[in-house]
């Protein structure tokens, strides 16, 4: 996804840590999370933060009580996704985004979503186990040519990446 790739550039332009980072831009997250599985398996990382977009309640035709993220709130930490049937972030991965959003101020949204999954999925099940989590940011009618997002949002995923990216989390 588009904002995904602009989340990653971002953050990578203002980066700055101690450790080794893989920036990973993959394909065919839709028909399998192939990319992603390749990736992971050849890196295997220590951790991974897949880096996409998520339906926001406030989209016209979108029922809030199924999608309880909102653009205008900030970046998405996302827990679950597709019910469970996709990705459960490590705890230990949430933990640290939210202590290091806390530490710098930067407003976050977590979500337990019923729908669509992200690279962290496949990511999570490579080489016996890869801790990952997804960071989204909220954006209407995505897979299309006009996709909207707060632009807000955009910059305090940047922001959330690029701090927490000085520190690892505590495992």
């Amino acid at each position: 996804n588009r904002v995904g790739c602009a989340m990653l550039i971002g953050a990578l332009k203002e980066m700055e840590t101690k450790h080794t980072i893989y920036a990973v831009f993959t394909v065919q997250e839709e028909v399998g999370l192939k990319g992603a599985k390749t990736a992971a398996f050849s890196l295997n990382p220590d951790v991974a933060i897949a880096t996409d977009v998520t339906i926001p309640g406030d989209s016209p035709g979108i029922e809030r009580r199924k999608a309880p993220v909102f653009m205008g709130e900030g970046p998405v930490v996302v827990m679950v996704s597709a019910s469970g049937r996709g990705h459960l972030a490590d705890p230990r991965m949430v933990d640290w985004l939210k202590k290091t959003a806390k530490k710098h101020d930067i407003k976050i949204q977590l979500e337990v979503g019923d729908g669509g999954n992200t690279d962290a999925s496949a990511i999570n099940f490579e080489r016996g186990g890869i801790p990952s989590v997804p960071v989204s940011v909220p954006a209407r009618y995505i897979h299309s040519p006009v996709e909207v997002i707060d632009l807000q949002d955009l910059q305090g995923a940047i922001e959330l990446l690029r701090l927490a990216v000085k520190t690892k989390p505590n495992f």
